[in-house]
């Protein structure tokens, strides 16, 4: 990991590595990145399919990677759009951070508090295992919470504006995120989770 940004330490009790860097982003960097995420990005309302049925979230979602890489969740396939100049950079800035590659890119747009994510893992099969997921926050701060997936442990994170949180080796095996909705929550967040796709690893 790149030194000037050391998190402090391991976030998770155990059977798991998540670390989060605050500030990757300067407030007038983050600022200025939310506006071009949310101006340029080619933003669809997501698809999901439920006991069977095709349901169209309020949350709209984006997959960006190389080499029309496909990837399939919650039964529904998206072949990746090439990336921008404002993904490349992103992308740039947190390898240096983490230390780490990745070849896609999953981004979220919440529109306020009224859209969130409930439990789940970034655990698909075309994931490569125990790789790193890179999860930047632009917008308004979010609670977001982690349980495990046995003894069912929480712990609660606040992910500020320009922020990043790195869940790394066996975390997606052993523990379930969820972004909570909260009438409180005004503004937009934009959310991009960088991962690594086995095709290219």
């Amino acid at each position: 990991m790149n030194l000037f940004q050391t998190p402090d330490s391991n976030l998770l009790p155990y059977d798991g590595v998540v670390f989060y860097f605050s500030s990757v982003f300067s407030k007038e960097e983050a600022d200025n990145l939310l506006q071009e995420l949310d101006n340029t990005i080619n933003w669809q309302n997501d698809e999901i399919i439920l006991f069977g049925k095709r349901i169209i979230t309020e949350r709209k979602v984006a997959w960006y990677g190389e080499n029309s890489l496909e990837y399939t969740y919650s039964k529904v396939t998206k072949t990746a759009i090439p990336w921008t100049k404002d993904l490349l950079y992103i992308k740039q800035k947190i390898e240096n951070v983490t230390g780490e590659t990745y070849n896609s890119c999953l981004l979220n747009r919440y529109q306020n508090g009224n859209q969130g994510m409930s439990w789940h893992s970034d655990d698909e099969i075309m994931l490569k295992k125990n790789a790193s997921i890179a999860s930047v926050s632009l917008g308004v701060a979010r609670i977001f919470k982690f349980k495990h997936k046995k003894v069912k442990t929480t712990l609660d994170l606040f992910l500020e504006h320009g922020s990043l949180l790195d869940m790394r080796e066996n975390t997606q095996l052993n523990w379930l995120h969820a972004l909570p909705k909260s009438k409180k929550v005004q503004g937009l967040r934009i959310n991009l989770t960088f991962r690594k796709i086995n095709a290219l690893s």
